[in-house]
């Protein structure tokens, strides 16, 4: 129910926040499981709000086990559909849980289940294929040897910029990789080496190589131009937008970017509060208006912040 509901919004307001998502392979949101996702990661978890609200059906997705310490914490995020996974890094004693969660994939899969895993492991922000890692080769594997029918789908995903509000994201989706066309049959070694090659050879296509400092291939690969009469029309509501929003925006930015400090998680992180503190800056406005005047003004606020935050968002620069 959680999952669902906040599925909805995500799908609304990763509108404002991302200008344009540009997919090669629009059809396969419709795939039926069971179907494991394997996607580079370079932008913490937004990578996977992205991906659910994309999937008509729902997404389970691993993430790193040490945030789900705590109880609460812990049900809240299986409410909403995901699953500890832990690194050595986390502590080896956290290692053996990592089979529990294996199996609760497995089960996902046979109710035809989707589940999103990260094939790099860590999260960077850069544009960079990093090596891929054991885990999603283990599960896919031992998930065709219990006679399960996995598929697993190579997905890369490009972001314009991994600070910017409004980013332009191409997102490729592969070809499916089934049992046959791994071999896994000669030792659990080799059929790891044997799965991380073909997902290497489909995912190197996805993934851009670019170095940060070359701003020139960023322009090229992700501008998007602009019409003279679409600027022409939202320059107004665009700078209007501006302004009603830069009190909530970039006081919470400035907050972040000092408490992530490089952890490559700010982008996510925004995203995350702008979710929640959005609505309640639009209400507290609207209430406070209508407290001064008496009038039910604060009906039109609800419509017109959304609409010249998204005039900004069209406008503002694409480049960082």
């Amino acid at each position: 129910m959680l999952y669902q509901f906040v599925k909805i919004i995500a799908r609304a307001a990763i509108k404002f926040y991302c200008r344009n998502i540009q997919i090669n392979k629009k059809e396969l949101f419709n795939t039926d499981g069971p179907l494991l996702l394997a996607v580079n990661h370079p932008n913490s978890f937004l990578d996977a709000i992205i991906l659910c609200t994309l999937f008509n059906k729902p997404i389970y997705s691993l993430a790193r086990g040490d945030a789900f310490n705590g109880k609460l914490i812990a049900k809240i995020l299986i409410s909403l559909k995901l699953l500890p996974v832990y690194r050595i890094s986390e502590g080896a004693e956290n290692l053996s849980d990592n089979y529990s969660t294996f199996d609760q994939c497995k089960k996902i899969f046979n109710q035809n289940g989707i589940v999103l895993i990260f094939i790099e492991g860590k999260c960077i922000n850069e544009w960079h294929l990093r090596p891929l890692m054991k885990g999603t080769a283990r599960l896919a594997i031992s998930s065709w040897q219990q006679g399960i029918p996995l598929k697993v789908l190579p997905i890369g995903i490009n972001y314009s910029s991994f600070e910017k509000f409004g980013k332009n994201i191409h997102l490729f989706l592969g070809d499916f990789i089934t049992a046959k066309e791994v071999d896994y049959k000669e030792g659990f070694g080799k059929g790891i080496q044997s799965f991380n090659k073909v997902a290497q050879q489909q995912l190197s296509r996805f993934v851009y190589e670019i170095e940060k400092s070359d701003k020139e291939k960023i322009q090229k690969l992700f501008f998007i131009p602009q019409p003279a009469i679409k600027k022409i029309i939202l320059f107004v509501p665009s700078i209007a937008g501006w302004l009603l929003h830069a009190p909530l925006y970039y006081p919470l930015k400035k907050i972040i970017l000092k408490k992530t400090n490089d952890t490559d998680h700010f982008d996510s992180i925004i995203v995350g509060l702008l979710f929640f503190t959005y609505p309640l800056y639009v209400v507290m406005i609207s209430v406070s208006l209508f407290l001064l005047s008496g009038q039910l003004n604060f009906f039109w606020l609800l419509l017109l912040f959304p609409f010249t935050a998204w005039a900004h968002l069209k406008l503002k620069k694409q480049i960082d």
